[in-house]
């Protein structure tokens, strides 16, 4: 399948921009820190979310949704970083809602499905239990009592936890910590006798909270899918989070890009615009590819979530992993580039910077994706290096080139330097024609056209390829 929307998909989106845009630019988001809303979100934004039909995206029509795809869920996660909008979106459309599709009896998803649809239910999933994502490290217990079961035990950095109607709380019924048998998931209302729930406002002024439960009694009927089962279920839901918020960091990205640009060809310095420096244009050129390769993953895992859940995991590792990366990246190059008053609470790219940051760790950073990819058994070269420090991102490189895909060509300013044989040269991490060493062994990878001709099954405009990978000795 192309990685380019359909004309549907294009509709969606510059529906969601007009909105987004509009009635909250960053502005906005400064506002709700500046004045300590208690909330951390616009209410009345929400409910013109929901009357546009975004809260109920992945609901299906039954229910009163949409019934759409992670596809159109990921556009509206793109706008959204775009502005840094606050909303409950990413917590409740996204991830509750698709938990309680997936894992929902009858009955739970009657009652609060088209409640999530109409905007008049806040839900939230609470998994995290330190400081990193580990979701098999869940150690907080559930111990059966009677006809239901007790739970016991603290969560952190529940995402919208402090003004949530409801907690999809993943638990362990059995096993020990790092287990994947033993995983259960239950709905608690967090009224409920025992729930205790401290907002805890992050660095990038969004919400989130934690909450401890001291014997907090649930019934049978609040386990959502199966007893000891809950592991692939939990799966499934975080990695549609992650294709999420890896849609929304390139959003995030793309902004800060165009923001950057903008000002490298209105400030002056030396009597000359800086964005006539070569230097600059070199780093802002090798952004915009970094930014357009991230794009393509993060369409080619949204794709394979709608395809099939349970097959698209290293396709979202990749595309996390790579969102992480490149937010980064464009984050800490608009400040350089920005100079001294890109440091200044004033400017709004401080902004971008710590919710790339918090997206980052967010379902995971890209060490925990990295260690997720599963190895090919024909590769020797992911083998051979571990994905950890400055190898990570040429790892991800070639774990997401390995897979041909159809991307658009590089035209005019993307353009690199062509070889004659026609190859683009890319390198594994700055996508330059530089190679990497390991002891005796020089290896290198360039992205090389499949067919110089257009696909047929392929828009006119794009180019299938491969990465190709060699290896030679070193002197």
């Amino acid at each position: 399948m192309a990685l380019v929307l359909t004309e549907e998909q294009s509709m969606l989106r510059d529906s969601a921009r007009g909105l987004i845009s509009d009635k909250a630019p960053v502005s906005h988001l400064r506002s709700l820190r500046d004045n300590k809303d208690p909330t951390g979100f616009s209410k009345e934004l929400w409910h013109s979310f929901a009357e546009m039909g975004f809260a109920g995206l992945l609901v299906p029509e039954e229910f009163g949704g949409s019934g759409l795809g992670f596809m159109e869920a990921g556009v509206v996660m793109e706008e959204i970083g775009r502005t840094l909008m606050p909303s409950p979106f990413l917590a409740t459309s996204v991830v509750a809602a698709s938990a309680l599709n997936r894992g929902g009896n009858a009955a739970q998803k009657s009652e609060f499905l088209p409640k999530i649809s109409n905007g008049s239910l806040l839900a939230t999933l609470a998994i995290d239990e330190g400081a990193k994502h580990r979701p098999l490290q869940t150690s907080l217990q559930a111990v059966r009592a009677g006809n239901g079961f007790k739970l016991s035990g603290a969560k952190a950095l529940v995402v919208d936890g402090h003004v949530a109607d409801l907690f999809i709380v993943a638990a362990r019924t059995a096993g020990a910590a790092g287990e994947r048998e033993g995983l259960t998931l239950f709905l608690v209302n967090p009224k409920a006798k025992g729930v205790a729930i401290e907002r805890t406002i992050m660095v990038d002024a969004h919400n989130a909270a934690r909450i401890e439960l001291a014997n907090v009694e649930v019934n049978a009927d609040s386990v959502l899918g199966e007893v000891d089962q809950g592991a692939a279920l939990l799966d499934g839901v975080l990695d549609i989070g992650r294709g999420a918020v890896a849609a929304e960091m390139v959003g995030l990205s793309e902004e800060v890009f165009n923001r950057t640009v903008e000002y490298l060809k209105n400030r002056k310095q030396f009597g000359k615009l800086i964005g006539e420096f070569q230097a600059l244009q070199h780093r802002a050129a090798e952004l915009y590819v970094d930014i357009e390769i991230t794009r393509a993953a993060t369409m080619k895992a949204l794709q394979a979530l709608d395809a099939d859940v349970a097959k698209a995991a290293s396709s979202v590792a990749v595309a996390k992993a790579r969102a992480g990366t490149t937010a980064t990246r464009a984050v800490q190059e608009g400040v350089q580039m920005h100079g001294g008053m890109g440091m200044t609470d004033q400017f709004d790219i401080g902004f971008f910077m710590k919710r790339a940051r918090v997206c980052e760790e967010l379902f995971g950073d890209a060490n925990y994706h990295t260690a997720r990819l599963p190895l090919r058994k024909d590769s020797g070269l992911l083998r051979r290096f571990a994905p950890r420090n400055e190898r990570r991102e040429r790892y991800l490189s070639l774990a997401l080139l390995q897979q041909p895909l159809d991307i658009q060509p590089l035209r005019e300013h993307r353009k690199l330097a062509s070889g004659p044989s026609g190859h683009w040269s890319f390198g594994l991490s700055q996508y330059s024609s530089t190679p990497f060493s390991s002891g005796s062994r020089r290896y290198s990878a360039s992205l090389t056209p499949w067919s110089l001709a257009p696909s047929s099954a392929m828009p006119a405009d794009s180019t299938r390829c491969s990465a190709s990978a060699s290896a030679g000795r070193v002197g």
